[in-house]
């Protein structure tokens, strides 16, 4: 038999040793006569890499340590083996509560590690924490580790503990089948945790059918063993599996007792409070000192989903232990940590053996001749469970204590073996006159579902020619347009065919079309159009590809060659853009760009096969639609973003129809760098002049303190009182945080989301436990510009809070993610030269003649059954080709079934592809099912359409992360609007002179984004806007990013 401790940390979680590496790990593990270790923290790359360094294989899926790294040991025993392990916490928001549950997973090996932490990697940070926290449904976790590798070993982590398990007060679940659903049938084994043992876990029947593990998660070496389970046979993987999942070859476990553990029994550590759970139950879960809510223990867990008085027979044997220098510490009167009890432990161990055979096996008599009658009379009352029980509460260990005081006096007559201070009894309640009433439940927010409301009901019958209806955040835009869609093809009879949508993005697009497929069915809104303005022209132009940017580049460039011009390519390319899009008198800078360039550009692009997404609408205009039935009805969403250009397509499409449904707000104009403007609506009644004008007023999305500061804030703008009446009931006070500098700001966001939360580590919980903990989900930080939001990335991070960042980042003009792309794109379409240049230059620098060959092949191998086939025969004779053939061998034939991220995946391994450019492109492609779903979207997609996880393969929580432009239309219980400093908002710079009207109505937009809690920060000098909050500040002081926290080793 053989002691296994599988689930421990290493020196790269938070709150560790720094001695957790792999030679201290080996060495704590002989000294306690541990057989077989878990290396921990398996996500974390830095540890991986350590282990791959100092570790060599050893039995079938085992290791152990290098010779050159083993450490001189006090006593003699069989080298330990190290099977690959880690922890994962996962919070998300499951039924309408926060969950967080931990997970231990055994693997087979470091390979099939490392394959599960690159799968993982797309989904949470795995850099800051070797415990990583995802936010991941439970179940999903699972599945993905499963699908990775069909032999790891998955299990529930320490099942009771309050706040960060299965079975723990505040993840709520009642049965392992709510937590893992249709792949509950995985899981075979349950850790039981430092608080409870087997006897209390067989009162319920429902867990009759799976193992009880005891590992002891230290974060220590020196914390090795004090939970661990006691296995048979020869060590192996194949067998340690079989032993938890069959229980063949598990002989039983090592405990602690669990009142020991720290959250055995309820209270309130700061009130210095401890209750029975009857006690609890008596006082409504509430802490009869403060009135606060109590954290519910172990025991009291147990008694609410126990279905028996008494537990069942054990299947497995049990011992509980005490750690040896707990036991010495005892029996000298000194502290576990303190040098006398050190030096004991080192001469106890070199005189007889490894920790685990004291404890366990030696005769007493042999432990009294070398430690004297105290340590022996110790360990015969452990053995025996004679020992004195206070229990851990809400964070707080327990005491186990073998003697009572001065017994060891009257039991030895050594008066020098002074037994330790009487314990303290345990806090009884404290009287008071009255427990404070539980706080109210929340009011029941109004919903504008199911009927609309008057004004709704109005715009949505209308049955004028031309309507434009202006309505404020909140008021349900979106409602209101799908009821109008529904209310055509119901109450009018008109056929979807004769309907068009057109909105800004496609999330709102495939938004409204779901909601219509909801309410009206499949079959009704067959032939509806719903699409950006960018998709619904791609349907009236023949089909082109679009040029890259790389491309649109090289292109300028030669044109600018050709001519002598000095302009930069890429400022010509924003200028184009300009005016394309009709901006060439609301812009001057557009005066820069020369006469000549826009038709020479449109040229060249024709000669190349190719158009830009600008000369996309420009080319629709072109387009006779009078023939075409789709446009008979027109509506459109948000049309205060719309440009010149756009503009000129719905005066254009509506011409022969014959109605047009425009909705938006003035107040949210936040585009005029791409020809938006505030007096989009007065323009269109100047040329409608029939239009009927209809408001919404009333708001459903925001507290009235929200609503409060955004009325104050859009007054100052011209256009009147706005009026927008709130639905839902008071919340909380709108806080404006200053902190003084911008890393100041973001540690202080990121503590604060960590409190929202309800804490992200136990650590954390202890202290920041709040009535209701939030879902990451439900939180989004907003900023200006996307260099303010890089820096609160970094702090979310460092703090191991999974996030999501949206919007057009950077990385997408690297030259390894455009050749990346470029593949994919290619592949996909083979008349797509551009692409495949882009590919074959940036990944594996193809001289251009060869490109073009290439590109003719490909453009041959349209009709091929075989395309790589196909390219091998023609291409062979080319070496430099040779790895473009092999990739498109390898991976055209996987693109109609795998994932995006997958293809990405295999193709950097193929290609070499590395670098932060190129992790953000996989962390993007997570998003998406398919590859010509993520092609599209990047090369047309809106900001809100393109999302780049910390965080989110599979329907993930996680923290918003935003420019303020690219949270139009968005809307979170949460919202921290940060970085309000002077400079940044209104931004300022030296080359654009601030439009003041606009960057308030962008201010306006994120206030108005926020449901229940909005938080204003700003690091540095305030600005105008953050001075108009009213209202105390709270002030955060200027720190430095806090040193990691470690545990001390006792030696």
């Amino acid at each position: 038999m053989y002691i296994a401790d599988l689930h421990i940390h290493s020196k790269y979680s938070r709150a560790t040793s720094r001695d957790g590496d792999a030679p201290h790990l080996d060495l704590w593990a002989r000294r306690k006569g541990i057989g077989l270790l878990g290396t921990g923290d398996f996500t974390h790359p830095a540890w991986r890499a350590e282990l791959t360094e100092m570790l060599e294989e050893a039995e079938e899926g085992l290791y152990r340590l290098r010779d050159e790294y083993r450490l001189p040991c006090e006593t003699a025993g069989d080298t330990p083996r190290f099977v690959v392990s880690g922890e994962i916490s996962t919070i998300y928001k499951r039924s309408g509560k926060t969950r967080k549950v931990h997970h231990v997973i055994l693997l087979p090996g470091l390979e099939a590690a490392e394959a599960l932490s690159h799968r993982l990697e797309a989904i949470g940070n795995l850099h800051s924490d070797g415990r990583p926290i995802l936010g991941l449904d439970s179940r999903d976790l699972l599945e993905i580790t499963l699908d990775c590798c069909p032999q790891a070993i998955f299990i529930p982590a320490h099942i009771w503990t309050p706040h960060f398990s299965l079975f723990g007060a505040f993840s709520d679940f009642s049965t392992l089948e709510e937590c893992y659903g249709d792949l509950s049938g995985h899981i075979h084994a349950l850790e039981t945790g430092l608080s409870s043992d087997p006897p209390m876990n067989r009162r319920l029947s429902m867990l009759d059918r799976y193992l009880l593990v005891s590992n002891s998660d230290a974060h220590s070496p020196a914390k090795l063993g004090r939970e661990a389970n006691v296995l048979e046979g020869a060590p192996s993987y194949p067998a340690l599996r079989r032993a938890l999942e069959t229980g063949e070859g598990l002989h039983g476990t090592v405990e602690f007792y669990p009142e020991e553990g720290k959250y055995h029994l309820d209270g309130h550590r700061r009130c210095q409070c401890c209750l029975e759970p009857a006690e609890t139950a008596a006082l409504g879960g509430r802490c009869p000192v403060c009135g606060r809510a109590l954290t519910v223990g172990v025991l009291s867990r147990v008694e609410q989903l126990a279905d028996r008085a008494a537990p069942a027979p054990l299947p497995k044997p049990f011992e509980s232990l005490i750690p040896l220098p707990e036991v010495l510490a005892d029996c000298l009167g000194a502290g576990p940590a303190s040098k006398r009890v050190q030096e004991t432990y080192i001469s106890l161990i070199r005189r007889l053996g490894p920790e685990m055979c004291i404890l366990r096996e030696l005769d007493p008599a042999d432990i009294e001749r070398e430690a004297g009658f105290a340590v022996a009379e110790g360990v015969r009352r452990m053995r025996a469970g004679q020992v004195i029980r206070k229990a851990g509460y809400d964070g707080e260990y327990g005491v186990i204590s073998l003697f009572a005081p001065g017994e060891l006096e009257m039991l030895s007559g050594q008066t020098s073996l002074l037994g330790p201070a009487a314990p303290a009894a345990r806090a009884k309640p404290r009287a008071r006159a009255a427990a404070p009433a539980p706080a109210p439940a929340p009011e029941a927010v109004p919903d504008p579902a199911p009927a609309p409301n008057p004004e709704q009901d109005a715009a949505i019958r209308t049955q004028a020619a031309c309507t434009a209806v202006i309505a404020g955040p909140g008021t349900g835009k979106t409602r209101t347009l799908v009821s109008r869609i529904a209310w055509l093809i119901e109450h009018e009879g008109v056929s979807p065919n004769r309907i068009t949508a057109v909105t800004f993005t496609r999330q709102a697009a495939a938004e409204m079309l779901e909601r219509l497929t909801d309410r009206l069915g499949k079959k009704a809104v067959r032939g509806l159009t719903v699409g950006t303005f960018h998709a619904i022209c791609l349907g009236l132009v023949p089909p082109r590809p679009f040029i890259s940017r790389a491309q649109a580049l090289e292109t300028v460039k030669t044109l600018l060659d050709e001519h002598g011009e000095r302009l930069s390519p890429a400022e010509a390319l924003r200028l184009l853009s300009l005016y394309k899009n009709g901006l060439r008198k609301r812009t001057p800078a557009v005066s820069a760009l020369p006469a000549w360039l826009p038709d020479a550009y449109d040229s060249r692009l024709g000669e190349l096969g190719l158009r830009d997404l600008d000369g996309l609408m420009l080319e629709a205009l072109e387009v006779d639609v009078s023939g075409r039935r789709g446009f008979t009805c027109l509506l459109v969403d948000e049309f205060q973003d719309i440009n010149p250009v756009q503009h000129a397509l719905i005066a254009h499409w509506s011409k022969a129809g014959q109605s047009l449904f425009v909705i938006g707000d003035p107040d949210q104009a936040i585009y005029g760098f791409r020809g938006a403007d505030a007096d989009c609506f007065a323009r269109l009644l100047s040329q409608k002049a029939d239009a009927q004008v209809m408001r919404l007023t009333r708001n459903y999305r925001s507290t009235p303190q929200v609503l409060a500061l955004a009325a104050r804030v859009i007054s100052k703008n011209p256009g009147g009182e706005r009026v927008l009446i709130p639905t839902r009931p008071d919340g909380a006070k709108v806080r404006a945080v200053q902190a003084p500098d911008p890393l100041s700001e973001g540690i202080w966001i990121a503590r604060e989301i960590a409190r929202m939360a309800g804490g992200v580590d136990m650590l954390d919980a202890q202290h920041m436990a709040r009535e209701a903990a939030r879902p990451f989900s439900d939180i989004a930080v907003l900023c200006r510009t996307r260099r303010q939001l890089e820096q609160i990335e970094t702090c979310l991070a460092h703090d191991s809070i999974p996030c999501v960042i949206y919007g057009r980042d950077a990385f997408l003009e690297d030259a390894a993610v455009q050749g990346a792309l470029g593949f994919f794109a290619s592949l996909t379409d083979p008349q797509d030269a551009p692409s495949l240049t882009a590919c074959l230059t940036a990944l594996w620098r193809v001289p251009a003649p060869l490109c073009q060959r290439a590109a003719a092949a490909l453009s041959q191998s349209a009709g091929e059954a075989d395309r790589p086939a196909f390219l091998r025969r023609e291409l062979s004779d080319f070496s430099p080709l040779a790895p473009w053939l092999d990739a498109a061998e390898a991976l055209f034939p996987r693109m109609a079934r795998e994932k995006p991220r997958r293809l990405l995946d295999a193709l950097c391994v193929l290609a070499g592809l590395k670098g932060r450019a190129v992790e953000h492109l996989l962390s993007t492609a997570v998003f998406f099912s398919t590859m010509g779903g993520l092609l599209d979207t990047l090369r047309s997609g809106e900001e809100a359409d393109i999302r780049r996880a910390s965080g989110a393969g599979y329907q993930s929580g996680a923290v918003r992360l935003m420019t303020l432009h690219g949270a139009k239309g968005l809307e979170f219980p949460v919202v921290f609007l940060a970085g309000v400093t002077k400079g940044a908002l209104p931004l300022e710079r030296e080359t654009l002179p601030a439009d003041a009207a606009e960057e308030r109505r962008l201010y306006f937009v994120g206030i108005t984004r926020a449901r229940e809690e909005l938080i204003v920060s700003c690091g540095g000098e305030p600005s105008a806007f953050f001075a108009e909050i009213p209202g105390e500040r709270e002030a955060v002081r200027s720190r430095p990013r806090p040193v990691r926290m470690e545990q001390l080793s006792l030696f």
